[in-house]
């Protein structure tokens, strides 16, 4: 008897070569399966000191992430963020966080299949997103470190900061293909002009 091995596939790992078509001032790259938490937690709770040690690192403020390379936290909500990890760096954590919050009022559910990641990299980064998206990414109002849920093109995102030229999404998986088809489609203009 033959027993086959599963092989995941992400989300948007039919679209590698369309965002290698993009003009060259937007790179799109997909960065699946990243661990994700879901961490519900009042920030003033007496137990958020020995969360922050787990963490490696603050809870961040509203509309803001914190963290190192490695583990990044999000802001959703007062009392909710979105923890981020590779992959093999997930294991632990749900437990270390759920003994660090112990008979508190918190969580921590893992929902790293809820999200695929996508990285927008270049000059043409935040005008092609101005085309679909309602926050305002000039530089002066969306600096590096701001994190924000908001609709691009109507599909719902976590809106990442890094740089004035590089931007990080999380997306739904079944929403993604919709989200890299808008991608494409708002880069056409760019295709017959040079930077």
């Amino acid at each position: 008897m033959t027993v086959e091995t599963p092989i995941r596939h992400s989300p948007l790992a039919g679209y590698a070569a369309a965002f290698a078509e993009l003009p060259d001032g937007l790179r799109v790259t997909e960065l699946p399966f990243l661990g994700q938490f879901s961490l519900r937690l009042d920030p003033a709770s007496p137990v958020a000191p020995a969360v922050e040690e787990v963490l490696g690192c603050q809870l961040p403020a509203a509309c803001s992430e914190t963290g190192s390379d490695a583990t990044r936290v999000l802001w959703l909500g007062p009392d909710e963020f979105l923890v981020l990890t590779p992959a093999d760096d997930a294991r632990d954590l749900p437990r270390l966080l759920r003994e660090a919050i112990g008979e508190e009022f918190g969580s921590v559910v893992d929902v790293s299949a809820q999200r695929t990641a996508v990285s927008l990299d270049g000059p043409l980064t935040r005008e092609v997103l101005a085309r679909g998206c309602s926050v305002d990414l000039d530089p002066r109002l969306s600096p590096a470190g701001l994190c924000v849920q908001t609709l691009i093109a109507q599909t719902g995102v976590i809106l990442r900061v890094f740089s004035p030229t590089s931007v990080g999404l999380l997306v739904r998986p079944s929403f993604a293909p919709c989200l890299a088809d808008w991608l494409i489609d708002a880069c056409a203009e760019y295709r017959e002009r040079p930077l």
